[in-house]
C-alpha cells in the first residue's frame, strides 16, 4: 500500500483514508490515485507510526525539499500518528514539514489539538472553500454541520499562535471570482495567507 508518494520535490505522507467531509469536487469519488503516482491511495489498513518510519528508511530523502502531510484523507484523523511522524522527520532529516488539512482536527479528536503542532510544523494549509457558511455545508457535506465552518476557521486563528506558515487554501473552478474575493478578505481578517489550489485532476 502507498504510504509515501512524490509530488515534484515533496515527500507526501499518506496516513488514513478516514475523513469527515464528502466534498462535492473530491478527486476519490472518481480515482484512487493522483498526479502520476501508479498506486491506489486507498489504505489496506492505517499505518503504525513503526510501519511509516520503515517506508521512510527506503527513501532518499536528499531528493527532497519538504515533507507534507497529505494523501486519501484527513490528516488529523490518525493524530497520533501524525505528531510521533512529524517530530521524526524535524529530529531525523532537518526537513520543512507542511500539514494540509480540513481544519476540523479540534472537533475530530474532541479537543484543541493545535497546541500540540508548536516545533512540528513549520507550514499548515487549510481548506476554507468557501466565503459563507451556506456555501461550505453545501459543498464540503461535513458530519459536524453547522459546527463546522466557525471551527475551521478558529482552528486557523489558532494556528496563527503555534505555526510560522498558515495558509487557507479554496480551489479553483469550485466557487466564483467573487466568492474568491470574499475568502481572500477573510484570510486578511485572520492575518494567514490565501491561495487559490489548482484541481487536481486524476492520475493519467
Amino acid at each position: 500500500m502507498t504510504i509515501l508518494y512524490p509530488v515534484k520535490t515533496g515527500l507526501y505522507v499518506n496516513l488514513t483514508n478516514r475523513c469527515p467531509c464528502a466534498c462535492t469536487f473530491c478527486i476519490r469519488k472518481n480515482d484512487d490515485k493522483v498526479y502520476d503516482e501508479p498506486d491506489s491511495l486507498w489504505l489496506e489498513h492505517e499505518p503504525s507510526f513503526e510501519e511509516v518510519k520503515a517506508v521512510f528508511a527506503k527513501e532518499d530523502m536528499t531528493r527532497y525539499t519538504e515533507v507534507v502531510f497529505c494523501g486519501f484523507g484527513e490528516p488529523t484523523e490518525a493524530l497520533e500518528t501524525l505528531l510521533q511522524t512529524a517530530r521524526f522527520v524535524k529530529e531525523t532529516y532537518a526537513l520543512p514539514t507542511r500539514l494540509n488539512t480540513n481544519g476540523l482536527g479540534s472537533l475530530i479528536n474532541k479537543k484543541d489539538i493545535v497546541p500540540l503542532f508548536k516545533g512540528l510544523f513549520d507550514a499548515v494549509s487549510i481548506s476554507l472553500n468557501s466565503s459563507s457558511e451556506e456555501i461550505y455545508l453545501e459543498r464540503i457535506r461535513p458530519i459536524f454541520k453547522e459546527k463546522a465552518y466557525p471551527a475551521m476557521l478558529e482552528f486557523a486563528r489558532e494556528c496563527k499562535k503555534y505555526v510560522p506558515d498558515v495558509t487557507m487554501t479554496t480551489v479553483h473552478t469550485t466557487i466564483t471570482e467573487q466568492d474568491e474575493e470574499k475568502c481572500a478578505r477573510i484570510c486578511k481578517e485572520l492575518g494567514v495567507n490565501y491561495r487559490i489550489r489548482e484541481f487536481v485532476p486524476p492520475a493519467k
